[in-house]
């Protein structure tokens, strides 16, 4: 069974009743090993029982000979042992990663592929990422590091994956991807267009090798249509999707959203789409092509505000700024007002707002008949807002949040991103890691939000530039040393040290 490749990266909080934080070792088994780091499931329940052998759709579907069935009604006995997983639990304290097993070939760059590949990594899925051997995923150099190996652009969306540097515009090191993708059940790319098509490594030439693959691509604007052949980002998205429209004032222009939604959010629904191909294929055997356009994507996210306020796509919704359209649904200032002491409240019925004027201590404001009723508060809405402003300016925002959360109010501070980072909340459900990497040191790591029951997964270190070229060249393809010396002077596979 394949290695973790497991450095060195911890949880802030300890899990399963340990005293102290475990820390990922390397080459540690994933059979057996208590996954701890990445807290994608809880603890086991210490009753839970498991089968003596697996049914047979929790196989690795690569060694069976019959097509594999997710209700397969047969005995255990009945079926062949290569029907089963040799790293299945065998006992309690043994969590299998959800997706052990799956194989992910990872030709993504940037943020819209790689957030889709890491969520799979974090999943349990084996993900090698193909980068090429110059410069390696140009998210690498994104923002200023002292170590080109590890931005933290980089970082954010790369942990938990093994590199590999292919020069696929070589004759040797595109055979030596198709000699891979056999041994693989997905592959997944975002490159602009034409890009995959110049280098010959299409869906239908991996097919062609691997009938069983499932060919994710990610594309700006889709494959087919007036836009096909237009390169797009993140912020090219969301603006093609109606995102800016509905960010900003009222009296000005559409403003461009904060999160990078047209990246990440494109990156979750292909993973979505994946998992859906991979379910299929244990039913089927067949692989398929799975496309995503990330314009499409994003519609996803403004689908509430197109719909509620655009009467059917008759008009344009309108911008309203930081106001919920209800009084008193706003954000007020917090002291000491420095420029994110802000708490965003969201009262949005009868009960929210008796909740909110007990919290405040102004039982007066439950009598004031400007504010007695939802019209009211609507038409008074600026006297409203400098009641609770003058409240929320004598307190900090977490002591104004605390209060008004306590009240059954729905209400947030306003954290920063460095706040984010050791929010104490965030930190108690262990969703902060420290990560330990060259050059930067010992650094926080924000963790993944599905958390499963019954299943772990350690977080790792993001890999060098083509640290596990020669590693897998050996294991997957059996080269010995000299032929892969050979092909690191041809030029056909890059160098491990490239940035050391």
């Amino acid at each position: 069974m394949r290695a973790r490749w497991a450095r060195t990266c911890t949880s802030a909080t300890p899990t399963r009743g340990d005293s102290s934080p475990r820390v990922s070792k390397p080459n540690s088994k994933r059979a057996g090993t208590k996954h701890s780091s990445l807290r994608v499931g809880r603890s086991a329940k210490p009753e839970s029982t498991y089968p003596e052998q697996p049914p047979c759709w929790a196989t690795n579907h690569r060694t069976l000979g019959p097509r594999a069935s997710l209700s397969c009604p047969d005995p255990a006995e009945a079926q062949p042992d290569s029907c089963y997983k040799t790293h299945f639990p065998t006992a309690p304290g043994d969590l299998m990663p959800a997706l052990d097993g799956m194989r992910v070939l990872d030709m993504t760059q940037y943020e819209a592929g790689t957030s889709c590949t890491q969520a799979l990594a974090w999943l349990g899925a084996d993900v090698v990422k193909i980068e090429p051997p110059e410069y390696g995923d140009p998210g690498r150099g994104v923002g200023r590091s002292e170590n080109k190996d590890y931005s933290a652009y980089f970082c954010a969306w790369n942990a938990n994956k093994r590199s590999v540097a292919l020069n696929l515009r070589s004759e040797e090191g595109r055979e030596l991807l198709l000699k891979l993708a056999p041994k693989f059940d997905v592959f997944v790319e975002n490159y602009g267009p034409g890009v995959i098509e110049k280098l010959n490594i299409g869906y239908e030439e991996l097919k062609a090798v691997n009938p069983g693959l499932i060919y994710a691509r990610i594309k700006g604007f889709g494959t087919t249509g007036p836009y096909a052949g237009y390169r797009c980002m993140d912020m090219v998205a969301q603006a093609a999707a109606g995102a800016f429209s509905i960010t900003g004032e009222a009296d000005g222009p559409p403003m461009m959203p904060g999160p990078t939604t047209g990246d990440s959010g494109t990156g979750v629904q292909t993973a979505m789409a994946i998992l859906a191909a991979y379910v299929q294929k244990l039913r089927t055997g067949e692989g398929q092509e799975v496309e995503v356009s990330m314009q499409e994507a994003m519609t996803y996210y403004v689908r509430t505000r197109a719909f509620i306020g655009s009467a059917w796509g008759t008009q344009a919704t309108p911008r309203n700024g930081n106001k919920g359209g209800l009084p008193p649904v706003d954000i007020y200032p917090c002291k000491p007002f420095g420029p994110n002491d802000y708490i965003y409240l969201m009262p949005v019925n009868q009960g929210h707002w008796d909740g909110l004027c007990a919290a405040m201590d102004r039982p007066d404001l439950l009598i004031d008949p400007r504010f007695e009723t939802n019209p009211g508060r609507v038409e008074n809405g600026a006297a409203l807002y400098e009641e609770i402003r003058s409240w929320c300016s004598e307190r900090t925002k977490t002591e104004a949040m605390e209060a008004i959360a306590a009240a059954g109010v729905p209400c947030a501070a306003c954290l920063d991103t460095g706040e984010l980072h050791h929010d104490k909340h965030l930190t108690a459900r262990g969703f902060i890691h420290e990560m330990d990497l060259p050059v930067h040191g010992t650094v926080p790591m924000l963790g993944f939000a599905p958390r499963l029951s019954e299943s772990h997964v350690d977080m790792t270190v993001p890999p060098r530039l083509g640290e596990h070229t020669d590693e897998l060249l050996e294991q997957e393809l059996g080269l010995d040393a000299d032929e892969i010396t050979r092909l690191r002077e041809s030029g056909a596979i890059g160098d491990a040290n490239r940035f050391v």
